[in-house]
């Protein structure tokens, strides 16, 4: 992501000149419209007026790998909201139920709280944050810019986009029409899943079907990594997975395999040594939980443990995931599973979409 103003489309150049700095502002759109880019772009112009600015996210992975320009600080919100709250009582914040925190306690003290240096907040990712986040930016004061798609939410505490309106309050909406990232293959794929009223439009650009893999081992699609890293040395391939032991025992078989490779996993911000970062501007294999997927993009993804997901195919959760999952590449999609039957999730979608493979 360290695309400069110049390198943006015209009409998210025209977004980012014609919005004004002062108030509050929500920035929506599909996946791959470059909303990450612009949040980035977005508190760098902030900045340039003097004020000091917080970019927040939820994910520690996005925020390792936003790109950006300027004085701007780039923090999780859960950090943001512990120094907050300890540059003002010597203590982290309260925290409660669901890794969040004692929102009541929170209230009590913005209410309470002398005005200081101006300050704006810019917010990546602003559907998996709750509601009582953007109450509490509002009793501070704080402008703040969200740029969101409810779409993709994949979060147990989260937000639609007229929540954050209602909560921010006098919130004036944009949105980006187009998208810049996937082939209109994966496009089509995706839109099987998508859970809003309309799918986005399908883009121009080809590339190959999506396909289906069935493993008979783990041993298969180590290799099946393998080789598509040695065929293609140049991309970056994301290995979508959903739990931490799945994660670190596939990393150190592909180390095992081909020690030659540039592969990383990413397990968490307390997990210890080289867990705890990854570099997604270099070429390799990373392999991510699909928490940390949201916001991130690969030039191939494989989503290997399709098996994994037996709930109700038709459940937005499930299709909000895939539809988060599959959005993430650039080139080409890998679903993959075990077992002698296909998942639900893929069950009666036509070969022209996914193309199954023996």
């Amino acid at each position: 992501m360290s695309l400069t103003y110049l390198d943006l489309s015209e009409e998210q150049q025209d977004l980012l000149r014609d919005m004004p700095f002062e108030g509050n502002h929500l920035v929506t759109g599909e996946p791959g419209c470059g909303k990450s880019v612009l949040a980035s772009q977005r508190a760098a112009l902030l900045a340039l007026t003097g004020v000091r600015v917080h970019l927040l996210t939820r994910s520690n992975l996005l925020r390792q790998n936003l790109a950006v320009h300027g004085d701007v600080e780039v923090s999780t919100v859960h950090a943001w909201i512990h120094a907050w709250h300890r540059a003002r009582t010597g203590e982290p914040a309260p925290q409660a139920a669901e890794d969040w925190f004692d929102w009541p306690e929170l209230f009590a003290l913005a209410a309470v709280e002398e005005p200081e240096r101006p300050f704006a907040v810019v917010v990546d990712e602003g559907q998996d944050l709750p509601r009582p986040f953007y109450r509490l930016c509002r009793l501070l004061g704080v402008p703040v810019t969200v740029f969101a798609d409810e779409c993709q939410r994949i979060t147990d505490t989260q937000s639609t986009l007229d929540e954050i309106s209602t909560a921010v309050g006098d919130c004036t909406r944009h949105r980006l029409p187009h998208q810049y990232r996937t082939t209109r293959p994966i496009a089509a794929l995706a839109a099987r899943y998508y859970t809003g009223a309309t799918p986005p439009p399908l883009p121009s650009r080809t590339g190959p079907v999506p396909r289906l893999w069935r493993y008979g081992d783990q041993r298969a699609l180590v290799a099946q990594l393998v080789g598509h890293a040695e065929r293609h040395p140049q991309r970056t391939i994301g290995v979508v997975l959903r739990t931490t032991r799945q994660q670190l025992t596939l990393h150190e078989q592909l180390e095992r395999a081909a020690p030659r490779l540039r592969s990383q996993a990413y397990v968490g911000a307390a997990a210890e040594g080289r867990h705890r970062t990854l570099d997604l501007r270099r070429p390799g294999i990373r392999v991510i939980s699909r928490a940390s997927a949201k916001g991130l993009e690969f030039d191939s993804v494989f989503v290997p443990d399709v098996h994994t997901d037996s709930g109700d195919p038709g459940a937005a959760a499930l299709r909000m995931m895939y539809y988060v999952l599959l959005t993430r590449a650039r080139e080409e999609v890998h679903l993959g599973y075990e077992g002698h039957r296909e998942p639900a999730p893929v069950v009666g979608i036509p070969a022209d979409l996914l193309l199954r493979t023996a």
